[in-house]
């Protein structure tokens, strides 16, 4: 029985992590709220909720030899649709997927890698069951602010990206319009794998990335 659960646990089907832009005049929030309504028109249901968060950790200094060396960095993320697991991910490097101890280890490490606390960002908001379509929209924040929209659509019967993503596009098409994503770029040379978690939560690695240096370019821009 064991052995089922871990591997239901890790069992997922090809999904699209996307940014929804803002709509012009409206809100982060107001915005989140024309997009659910419009699943909701569809006739999607709501299916409770999920959350994605990230945590940012450099090489401390004292482990680089040279002191002009840029320092590496991982993500450690979590995934409520995954409860038991623990993501990290290095940038253009390997997914580790460990149980969810993996964070009380990353503390026993603090002389190898730090805590960039003031980087951790999430997306929580609510899930959608549209017949074999699972739609999660929500909102991505940084500290107490709202910083964006993510959108993960996910096709339940398929688990190979080019099986399916011309029907997974029109399907977005019909709630995000213009704003629909091409494929990711992640799939640029594996459109026939087999797609797994660490595929879903590389995308919102990249997703997240993108909204940080939004940002620092705001930030940059006021100054």
């Amino acid at each position: 029985m064991r052995l089922l659960n871990l591997f239901c646990c890790f069992l997922v089907f090809y999904d699209s992590v996307s940014q929804m832009p803002v709509a012009e005049g409206k809100s982060v929030q107001q915005t989140v709220e024309i997009l659910t309504r419009k699943l909701e028109l569809l006739g999607a249901e709501k299916q409770g909720t999920f959350c994605v968060d990230c945590e940012t950790y450099h090489t401390a200094a004292s482990t680089m030899g040279n002191q002009g060396q840029a320092g590496k960095l991982m993500y450690v993320m979590h995934n409520s649709e995954y409860p038991l697991s623990c993501f990290a991910l290095f940038e253009n490097g390997p997914c580790l997927i460990a149980d969810a101890n993996f964070d009380v280890l990353m503390v026993k490490l603090k002389g190898f890698f730090q805590n960039a606390k003031a980087n951790k960002i999430e997306s929580r908001g609510t899930r959608y069951q549209y017949c074999d379509f699972l739609v999660k929209v929500g909102t991505v924040t940084m500290g107490p602010s709202a910083r964006g929209i993510s959108v993960e659509v996910e096709y339940c019967p398929c688990v190979v990206a080019n099986d399916c993503w011309n029907l997974l596009m029109e399907f977005m098409q019909s709630f995000m319009g213009s704003h629909t994503p091409g494929i990711p770029s992640m799939f640029g040379n594996k459109h026939d794998s087999i797609y797994s978690p660490g595929d879903t939560m590389a995308q919102y690695m990249e997703l997240f990335n993108k909204i940080r240096k939004q940002q620092q370019v705001s930030v940059a821009g006021i100054r």
